[in-house]
């Protein structure tokens, strides 16, 4: 499987994204023929090297004659339509633009249809969601993973005044999306930045296992007193003998909690959308015996499990990371028993042989049913796995 990673340690923006496909191989001039076809007024991309503390990387700018209009997402899905891109760039540029309109308005109170674009309406704006969907598609890969996102800190001046950072639209489009501890001073992502990977990112987390074939630098254009402001596009194969995704551990230690309240707050994180929910016995501090909560979640369920942890038990806080997971390849499976139909899981290992694990619910309604013992359900479906293979 052929796999794009986006190490955002600078965040991202539009021109570091294009900046980054020139430089891992996408050629300049077919994203120029791309941008050519939207009508925009002498719109031409110049890509040059430049350095970010010490590090080389490629700078793609817009250059086109100045305008002063604002335009509707209709309008500017309209270009996308009438242009010459193939059928996958034009669906991924409409989708960043529409993720862009829907986050402008919802902060802004309006509809998706009355909201204007402001800067992102803009030529170079254009140019630049445009572009990196003609390069991201280019790049023909079957998955792209993105690193945490940082979006830096301070103020900024946009069209409506003085905002905190991230902008607000910017904010909105990184709801769900895992963001890195960073202290700089500074726009690090930009709206359009944030538009980009929000759609095209299949997964956040560390960088996967995977063999580089290319590696891209696209700088941004200010220059960074503790960090080379630029983002790092690795392109490469993924190591399909395993499945890889990233979930997140949330922990907390416990000492002054009921075994019933514990039993009933691992009931409502099992009911919440954990992934996995367990218990270990510990020695804390003045020789107290406690309780290790661990809960396996994805990023969209840490909201909601750590509200449930704070409610229903003593604890004062919650640690939680990232964690890269590889998982074997599964699908469902049914077998016939003497006692009826038992539903399973059959994983695919690495080396073509198959595993099969009968479902416990499955089972134990039939051993409730026949009156039989749970073993003798569970020994007859693997039984009947292996005698009909």
């Amino acid at each position: 499987m052929k796999i794009a990673y986006l190490d955002c340690a600078s965040g991202i923006s539009g021109d570091m994204t294009l900046g980054a496909l020139v430089d891992a191989g996408v050629a300049l001039q077919t994203i120029q023929q791309g941008v050519d076809s939207l009508g925009l007024p002498s719109c031409r991309l110049v890509a040059s090297e430049v350095k970010k503390n010490g590090f080389r990387a490629t700078k793609v700018d817009v250059e086109y004659e100045p305008e002063h209009a604002h335009r509707h997402l209709h309008h500017i899905t309209a270009m996308i339509d009438d242009s010459i891109l193939s059928v996958a760039q034009k669906d991924l540029a409409r989708r960043i633009f529409t993720r862009l309109g829907e986050a402008e308005a919802k902060v802004h109170g309006t509809t998706l249809r009355k909201v204007h674009f402001h800067e992102v309406g803009a030529v170079d704006s254009i140019a630049d969601i445009v572009g990196s969907a003609i390069g991201l598609a280019e790049l023909g890969v079957d998955r792209i993973v993105s690193s945490p996102i940082p979006t830096g800190s301070g103020y900024i001046m946009i069209a409506h005044g003085r905002v905190s950072v991230p902008a607000p639209a910017t904010a909105e489009l990184l709801v769900g999306v895992p963001l890195s501890d960073c202290r700089v001073e500074a726009e690090l992502t930009t709206p359009t930045g944030a538009a980009i990977v929000a759609t095209v990112a299949d997964d956040f987390g560390p960088l996967p296992a995977m063999t580089i074939e290319s590696i891209g630098y696209g700088a941004g254009t200010r220059d960074l007193d503790e960090q080379a402001n630029l983002v790092r596009l690795l392109v490469g194969e993924l190591d399909d003998s395993q499945e890889a995704d990233q979930v997140w551990v949330l922990q907390t230690n416990l000492d002054d909690v009921s075994a019933e309240l514990v039993g009933h707050c691992t009931a409502l994180l099992a009911e919440a959308g954990a992934l996995d929910v367990y218990t270990t016995a510990i020695q804390m501090k003045k020789n107290r015996p406690g309780v290790l909560l661990s809960i396996l979640c994805t990023a969209d369920a840490i909201s909601r499990l750590e509200h449930i942890v704070f409610r229903e038990t003593t604890t004062l806080g919650i640690r939680r990371w990232a964690a890269s997971r590889h998982k074997l390849e599964r699908r469902p499976c049914h077998v016939q028993t003497t006692w009826g139909e038992v539903a399973g899981k059959l994983a695919l290992l690495a080396d073509g042989r198959q595993s099969f694990s009968p479902e416990f619910e499955a089972c134990r309604a039939i051993a409730t049913q026949h009156k039989v013992p749970l073993r003798d359900v569970y020994d007859a479906a693997r039984r009947a796995f292996c005698e009909a293979g």
